[in-house]
């Protein structure tokens, strides 16, 4: 039994390493292959992200969480060690400090409950009052998500480009080149401190994140409490030879009392693969005295979530071509943020969404980009539209399709194309038509409902000139209109986010009358 209990080791290796490298594709994938209902099973055993779509959808279809903690109270938390990428991610780092540390294990270490439970009660308070801010920065699923989106997934297309661009010099297209990611410097520098941070204790002290840091560790630690099976040490067959312990990434073996603590154990297995003699084992807890109480102060806590995370929006500018003659002066003030579609309202999407910013990853037009105060200051680090980088395609739902927590709801093509996500408005005083007695139109043409239309407009110079119109009731607030104008540094229209998404008219279709000289030889 012994050697086949070792054996587990390698088995959770490569289930955690097959989780990790799925999750980390989802979030670099360029193209969009993978199916977002891939995705979504992938996904289902993250617990922030499951919990959160489980209140807010109540089915037994978005219980991931629950089968997470029902593995939690039969095997302790191997959901820390085999389904969480940010565990993984530590275990790399871990793996590869001790390597160029030659060998140094790890000792026991002495749990620090009050910063444990202080950080979760601060974490409850938060979530109470109505702020998932906390939460979200430290919630395993959403750091290691902005790590791959805002780090790993613009270096790869980097990367990407410059090897399309040295093949084409001979004559090669095979590898296609990939649009650069719309970097926002504030979520850059949160997903730079994160890993810094997250990797800086994983290479000195193992996984002292999860059992001090996470709420998701500290709420598993918690119900590993009454797990059925437990590591357990044979006091009769231990040599002392303190393997166990210098393996014990979470530092919860105690020799000098020949006890493990469940509360920290990830269940790496790694205890049981480095006993030469057999004397770590699996306990069946249940047969024994139940356990203490726990410690006073202790309280068990409801995660629910809202989220975020420092990040600041993006301020790229595509339009190359200015026709103004002099910079504008009137402020856009955009009366309110625009919501992803899918997230039904501005109120219901801020408190579920996690800041994961899979959503951010998987989008092709690269519309959706971090938030900085748009939200509140509670909100920070959740995605919106940001018609400076690019507008919403018309006939994308990718985003709607892949979000873990049902802060964006699933939509069919033909329900987003109705779904008003804002109105656009037109600020006269800005356009080059007004200003400068010229010709555009570059709003009219992006418009995919035809909301902007071009009207004529008297002018001093008595040219035959067209100014655009807004009609509200079609325009479903997509952005076009407001990312091609080409007047700086504002713009002459823009985009209204509606708090409550609202249902658009159908755009009529339009007839095009060709008129034929049917005297011509070629009258087509």
């Amino acid at each position: 039994m012994s050697e086949q209990l070792r054996h587990l080791k390698a088995l959770r290796v490569g289930v955690s390493v097959l989780f990790f490298a799925l999750i980390a594709l989802v979030f670099l994938d360029f193209g969009n292959l993978i199916p977002p209902a891939f995705t979504r099973g992938l996904l289902y055993l993250q617990f922030i992200p499951s919990l959160l779509q489980f209140l807010h959808g109540a089915t037994l279809g978005l219980a991931g969480w629950v089968v997470v903690l029902g593995l939690t109270v039969l095997f302790g938390r191997i959901y820390c060690s085999t389904v969480c990428p940010l565990g993984t991610f530590q275990d790399i780092i871990g793996f590869a400090a001790r390597k160029r540390r030659k060998g140094r294990g790890f000792r026991f270490i002495r749990p620090d409950r009050f910063w444990r439970y202080f950080i979760a009660a601060i974490t409850a308070l938060l979530l109470i009052t109505g702020s998932g801010l906390l939460l979200n920065l430290l919630d395993p699923f959403s750091a290691s998500g902005r790590i791959f989106s805002d780090l790993i997934r613009p270096a790869a297309i980097v990367a990407n480009n410059l090897v399309a661009a040295a093949m084409e010099q001979f004559g090669f297209y095979a590898v296609p080149r990939r649009q650069w990611a719309v970097l926002t410097p504030v979520a850059v520098g949160v997903a730079v401190a994160t890993l810094m941070i997250v990797g800086w204790l994983a290479a000195t002290r193992g996984r002292l994140y999860c059992n001090t840091v996470c709420p998701v560790g500290t709420l598993l630690g918690l119900v590993s409490r009454i797990s059925w099976l437990r590591i357990g040490i044979d006091a009769e067959t231990c040599t002392g030879c303190r393997r166990c312990e210098r393996v014990c990434k979470a530092g919860c073996i105690d020799l000098e009392n020949m006890a493990v603590d469940s509360s920290r154990c990830v269940g790496c297995c790694n205890c049981l693969a480095a006993c030469p003699g057999g004397a770590v084992h699996f306990e069946n807890a249940w047969r024994r005295v139940p356990a203490a109480q726990p410690d006073q102060g202790r309280r068990d806590f409801l995660v629910h979530s809202g989220v975020s995370i420092l990040g600041l929006a993006g301020l790229t500018e595509t339009n190359a071509t200015v026709l103004q003659s002099r910079p504008t002066i009137v402020p856009e003030a955009v009366k309110g943020p625009v919501s992803p579609p899918g997230s039904v309202s501005i109120e219901r999407f801020t408190s579920i969404c996690t800041a994961c910013h899979l959503c951010v990853s998987v989008c092709p037009s690269r519309v959706l980009s971090p938030s900085l105060l748009e939200y509140g200051p509670s909100s920070i680090m959740q995605p919106r539209l940001n018609f400076r980088a690019a507008h919403c395609n018309y006939e994308c739902t990718l985003c709607t399709q892949v979000c873990p927590t049902g802060a964006l709801l699933p939509q069919a093509k033909e329900e987003k194309k109705l779904t008003q996500l804002g109105v656009a408005r037109f600020i006269k005083e800005n356009c080059v038509v007004f200003t400068d007695n010229t010709s555009c139109g570059a709003c009219s043409e992006h418009c995919p409902t035809k909301a902007v239309r071009m009207v004529p407009y008297t002018n001093p110079q008595n040219k035959p000139l067209v100014i655009p119109e807004v009609d509200p009731d079609y325009c479903v607030g997509c952005g076009g209109c407001e990312h091609a104008c080409p007047t700086k540094p504002f713009k002459a229209i823009c985009v209204d986010g509606n708090p409550v998404h609202k249902l658009a008219k159908k755009p009529e279709p339009q007839k095009i009358e060709l008129k034929v000289d049917d005297k011509e030889d070629f009258p087509f």
